[in-house]
């Protein structure tokens, strides 16, 4: 069984929107926090934002903050990621991830290795 299984990629014009959607099982949904990572061809994986399973705490890399949104459902366990104004330079292929315990609620965002269960990515590719 998959733990984490990404969907609402897509191909996209500069300026629009896409919402991905993280869900979850197998594990304690309530207990981890959330985060979503991007890895462009050529370029090192890297953390976008983060969330912690009360929901109420989020950090945002630089590049996206503003622009893009992290949330929780945890009845539902399902994690999101609002994605708006999308760039070229968003293009990469999407992942979430779920780190046992808390997030701590400044940067920067924790590094790939802290998180314990990791999706299989989906593409996002903004078109200009």
């Amino acid at each position: 069984e998959v733990p984490l299984v990404e969907s609402g990629g897509g191909l996209v014009q500069a300026g629009g929107s896409l919402r991905l959607s993280c869900a979850a099982s197998g594990f304690s949904f309530d207990d981890y926090a959330i985060g979503w990572f991007r890895q462009a061809p050529g370029k090192e994986r890297e953390g976008v934002s983060c969330i912690n399973s009360d929901e109420d705490e989020t950090l945002y890399a630089d590049s996206v903050k503003g622009r893009f949104t992290i949330s929780r459902d945890n009845a539902k366990k399902r994690a999101y990621l609002q994605m708006n104004n999308l760039k070229p330079e968003d293009t990469a292929l999407y992942f979430c991830a779920a780190m046992r315990g808390t997030m701590v609620p400044k940067p920067p965002l924790p590094g790939a290795y802290e998180y314990d269960y990791w999706g299989q990515g989906i593409q996002v590719t903004v078109s200009s």
